[in-house]
Order: C-alpha cells, then sequence, then structure tokens
C-alpha cells in the first residue's frame, strides 16, 4: 500500500495569533471566506443571515440578508409576521440580490470568453459575451464609457511618459 505523499487537510487549532500582522491577515481572509459562504447559503437556499464582527483594531463589520432589520426582528420575534412595508423591502432585496447575481454571472462569462480570447473564441462566446454587453442599460454603458476612456487616458500619459523619457538625450557627463 502506497503512503500519503502529503498530510492532507489539517485541522487548525483555534488559537490566537500573536503576531499582529499575521493576525490582521487572517481575520481579513477568514472575513472574506465567512462572506462567501453566507452569500452561497443565501443564493442555494434563499435563507436570512447576520453576521456582526469586529477586527482586531476594532472596526465593524457585518453582512445582513436580506436586510439587517429583517434578520435582527426576526430573530427577536421569530413568530412574529413581518410588517407589509417590511416584506416588501425584503422582497425587493431579494431581487436585488437575484438580479446582480445575473449580472455577475454574465460578467463572468465575458471575462471568461476574454482570458480564452488568446486561446482562440468560438462564435458562440463572441455572441454570447455582445448579447451580455446589449443588455447593459444606459447608466452601465456611461459607466464603461467613463472606465474606457480613464484607462485610455492612463495608458496615453504612461506611453507619452515612456516615449519622452526615451527621447532625452543622455546625461552628460560633468567632471
Amino acid at each position: 500500500m502506497a503512503e500519503k505523499k502529503t498530510l492532507g487537510r489539517q485541522k487548525i487549532s483555534m488559537v490566537k495569533i500573536e503576531n499582529e500582522d499575521a493576525r490582521y491577515t487572517a481575520f481579513s481572509k477568514r472575513r472574506s471566506t465567512l462572506y462567501k459562504k453566507a452569500s452561497e447559503l443565501v443564493g442555494k437556499y434563499d435563507v436570512d443571515v447576520g453576521i456582526t464582527l469586529f477586527s482586531p483594531t476594532d472596526k465593524p463589520y457585518s453582512f445582513f440578508h436580506p436586510t439587517m432589520d429583517a434578520v435582527v426582528n426576526r430573530f427577536l420575534s421569530p413568530n412574529t409576521q413581518a410588517s407589509e412595508s417590511n416584506r416588501i423591502a425584503i422582497a425587493n432585496s431579494r431581487n436585488k440580490v437575484k438580479e446582480l447575481k445575473v449580472e455577475f454571472d454574465e460578467l463572468d462569462i465575458i471575462e471568461r470568453g476574454l482570458s480564452n480570447s488568446k486561446s482562440g473564441m468560438d462564435e458562440t462566446d463572441m455572441k454570447k459575451i455582445w448579447e451580455s454587453i446589449m443588455k447593459f442599460n444606459e447608466e452601465e454603458v456611461n459607466e464603461l464609457e467613463l472606465w474606457l476612456n480613464s484607462v485610455d487616458f492612463e495608458l496615453t500619459a504612461q506611453l507619452e511618459n515612456d516615449v519622452s523619457s526615451s527621447t532625452q538625450a543622455p546625461p552628460e557627463n560633468v567632471d
């Protein structure tokens, strides 16, 4: 029987990390992971989630879905129905999350399509990219245009800087 080459997944003991920088880094990474997991729970099971954290520097962080009020009220009074205005706010919040998820998935398709363009993009991938771009509303088109203009400006400025530095005469030797 062959022996394992690695130790595999190991349990991490829950002890305070003494190194301050390592503690801040670990907190940030674990906070991000916790938010991702909470977001997955919301997406897959349509549940209400509330998370409140305080960083090692006492900065507060929170994640609530659908809203903080809805989660806190449901926690404090689990058998009470939400008011009409709260139900509307909850429904709007859930719809917004679903819309953003669709938009994120479309952008992910675009990103994968662009990253695969070097290896040869087929016609259906390009069609999907253009279909998702065509769904942009006016505000999103304006934001994209502003971003493209800023990137163009930055690249032009960098190019001009590179050209001017390469065309300058070398400094004379002063002895």
